[in-house]
Formats: structure tokens, sequence, C-alpha cells
């Protein structure tokens, strides 16, 4: 079946079947060479996310921008009903700003799903790479009132750069844009509250390291929560130069170089085949 512009509301879904990532056909000659490198770093990305255990079956987003020929936005963006674990640089699909399918593919997109990061693609020239996860302590961590708290250097590393967005039901509301935008504003991180964790990036590889760091502060969270004394705070201030000490690991050319590679060859150790 192919999908051009793909009207998701007239797909007969009993009767729609997913094709196997792996039994299509691959891009790698048909795209050009940025594009496919794009392709291959989003897939990574998706498996990289499934191989820490942060992915929600196929009921999250990790969209990256494409370069802009020719004035039109055009974003990469999984096919729903492909899981995170299976993800291919092929099997991606090319959306709009509304998360509408361009081109021939027999997937489909979701593009309700799509609101919350059209939104921030749009917005920030910056976010070349916007990733949200529903990961059980991410969204624990949400749900608190006070959100991220700096108990660990995990937390004082990315604290500052955490904003915070109420929750308005599943997004699936285009008025939702504009508060979404506002509520990031320059920040790397955003917690939606009641639903996730989101960052973005230059590219997929700071996008996945901040979101590293989030994790990882959001889990030592919930588990340093589970003892019998409350856990030791620390200052502000410390916090800020934690933060600002950290910072340099996100900033293209850093982390993506060093933290980046290593993460793909454990991928290729544990979960190879992304690249097709």
């Amino acid at each position: 079946m192919q999908a051009t512009q793909t009207d998701n509301a007239s797909i007969p879904f009993s009767n729609f079947e997913i094709p196997d990532p792996l039994s299509i056909p691959t891009l790698r000659s048909v795209v050009s060479q940025e594009e496919w490198a794009l392709r291959c770093d989003l897939a990574a990305t998706y498996r990289l996310c499934s191989l820490f255990g942060w992915d929600d079956h196929i009921f999250t987003h990790i969209s990256a921008r494409m370069p802009d020929t020719d004035g039109k936005k055009r974003f990469l963006l999984n096919p729903y009903g492909v899981g995170f674990e299976e993800m291919t640089a092929s099997s991606l699909i090319v959306v709009d700003e509304d998360g509408a399918v361009i081109g021939d593919t027999p997937y489909f997109s979701n593009p309700a799903g799509f609101v919350i990061h059209s939104a921030i693609h749009m917005a920030r020239g910056d976010a070349h790479c916007v990733l949200h996860l529903h990961s059980p302590h991410g969204t624990a961590v949400s749900a608190q009132p006070d959100g991220l708290l700096p108990i660990t250097q995990f937390a004082m590393v990315v604290h500052d750069d955490v904003a915070y967005h109420d929750y308005e039901g599943i997004a699936t509301d285009l008025d939702e844009r504009e508060v979404l935008v506002r509520d990031i504003g320059n920040h790397g991180c955003l917690m939606l509250r009641n639903h996730g964790t989101l960052t973005v990036g230059e590219n997929c590889a700071v996008a996945f390291l901040r979101m590293y760091f989030l994790e990882q502060a959001c889990k030592t969270q919930i588990l340093a929560q589970a003892g019998t004394k409350p856990p030791l705070m620390c200052t502000p201030d410390l916090s800020s130069k934690v933060g600002e000490q950290g910072a340099a690991a996100f900033m293209p050319g850093m982390g993506d170089n060093l933290a980046w590679p290593a993460f793909l060859r454990r991928l290729k150790r544990q979960n190879p085949g992304w690249d097709v």
C-alpha cells in the first residue's frame, strides 16, 4: 500500500497491514547523502531509546528537521505502527509541519502526535531534533509538584535548563502549539506535566545526550525518594555551578563527538541493522 499525503481518518485500520521495516526496499541510493546520514542517526536514536528502556512501544515520537531545499519545511518521523526497537533509516517517513505524509511510503503517520514536535521545530531554529518520551521515571517526576529536584549530579547538569508545560490532554489540539513554544522558551529540556519528558538538540546526538541526563536524573530521583528519609537537597547556587560545568557536553562538536559514537558502538553490538 502506497500513501501520499495520507488522510489517516480514511484508513481502514482493520484491513491495514504494517510492513516489517526490514522487508521494504532501502532508500540509501534514492535520497541524498545528507538525508541518508540524518535517517541513520534518527533511526539509531529510536533504537537507543528502546535499548535504554525509555520507549512506549509505538506511542511517542522523535523527529528531525530535514534540509530545507525549496523553502518548504519537512521532517523525518517514525511511521505509526513500527516499534522503536525495529526502526530503520528507510522506514522513517517524511511529513510536513502538520504531520501529513509527503511522498510514497507503505506507512502512515500519527499527525496528532506531531503537534508537540511541529510547534517546537517551527519556533526554534536550533531544534533540529525533538525527542519526546513517556518513560516511567520521567513521567513520574513530571507528575510531582516540585518537578526535577537538584539532588544528584545528573539532575544538576540539566536542572536550570528544564522548563515545564502544564497538561492539556492528549496533544491533538493545534492551539496548544503557542503555549508549548512559550513554555519551553530557550530551554533544552521540557517537562510535560503528567505526561513525560522532551529534549531538543542541534542534532540527534545532542538531543539524545540531553535526554540521557534528564532520564538518569528522573530515575535517581524516584529511587532516592523511596528511602526512609528525604533526599539531600543541593543549593540553587551549587546546582547552577554544576549546570555551567556540564553545559559543554551539549555543545555541537563536544558530546556528539565524544559520547554519540560510543552509544552507536553499543547499539551495533546489541541491536544492529538500523542503517538499512
